[in-house]
């Protein structure tokens, strides 16, 4: 799903740049200008390679910076700080790669200034659109993924295996289904808890202990506000205070108490000292 929403992202993306570009160099011509055509093509794939340096962290901030985790007031002020941000970064990205393209071909330095006035308002209130736009985008993608994970896997009805127990999350607007044997750790975030499920977190209403009873024996406490399953521990460096890191399969690194060193028997066999 991730692939295809990327596949037709990235052709919508190739779709606009040539239009874009076909229609300001048909302008220009229609106004007697005498602009290359190829340095028409710079301006727009220089714009589309700084929006998309920004992908990854607009993926990663929708993940993070949403209701219920965040108040929508929160919300909103980041979002627009976001987006003054994004703008910074994409007008430097742009205006580098014209500089390095201009002279590459030898076609003389580029002017970002001067051309039109008040330059940098005129490009926030164009990167405001296509930020809102970026946005959305994710949200929708985030959306669908979601709603393909929360849809029940179809098993074999000969199966005389015994169907994994399942918890059911509802993360702001969706609702998944969590085999709880695929589930990391789970963390405290004051009334919530943070799920770590198939490389994704999940916000879920409930205590840690609430969770540490629900999740059972296959689970171990390491830490006041810290649950992690205990086959998915792969490593343990024990520090002189008596703390400990925890290294998981997805290769995230926790931090364990030595207040909850001996629940690591589960995994280890033996008393951590």
């Amino acid at each position: 799903m991730a692939l295809l929403a990327a596949s037709g992202f990235v052709i919508v993306l190739l779709m606009v740049l040539v239009a874009n570009a076909e229609s300001t160099i048909s302008d220009l011509r229609a106004a007697h200008a005498s602009v290359p055509d190829h340095l028409v093509w710079s301006w727009e794939w220089s714009s589309i390679v700084g929006w998309l340096s920004l992908v990854p962290t607009f993926w990663w901030t929708t993940g993070k910076l949403r209701s219920p985790r965040f108040r929508w007031p929160v919300i909103a002020v980041a979002a627009l700080l976001a987006s003054v941000l994004a703008s910074a970064w994409h007008i430097v990205v742009m205006v580098a790669l014209r500089h390095i393209y201009y002279a590459a071909t030898g076609e003389g330095p580029y002017r970002f200034f001067g051309v039109i006035g008040d330059r940098i308002a005129y490009e926030y209130r164009k990167d405001l659109v296509t930020f809102v736009q970026f946005v959305a985008i994710a949200l929708v993608v985030r959306w669908m993924i979601d709603r393909q994970a929360d849809a029940p896997a179809s098993t074999p009805a000969a199966s005389s295996t015994k169907a994994p127990r399942h918890l059911v999350v509802t993360d702001g607007p969706t609702r998944n289904s969590v085999p709880i044997h695929e589930v990391e750790s789970v963390a405290s975030a004051g009334n919530y808890v943070e799920i770590a499920w198939a490389g994704r977190t999940l916000l879920h209403r409930a205590t840690l202990a609430g969770m540490e009873d629900e999740l059972g024996e296959g689970f171990v406490r390491v830490h006041r506000g810290l649950i992690v399953r205990a086959d998915a521990i792969r490593a343990l460096e024990v520090e002189r205070s008596g703390d400990f890191a925890i290294g998981l399969a997805s290769g995230a690194t926790m931090r364990g108490s030595r207040r909850y060193r001996d629940n690591l028997r589960r995994w280890s066999g033996e008393t951590v000292v």
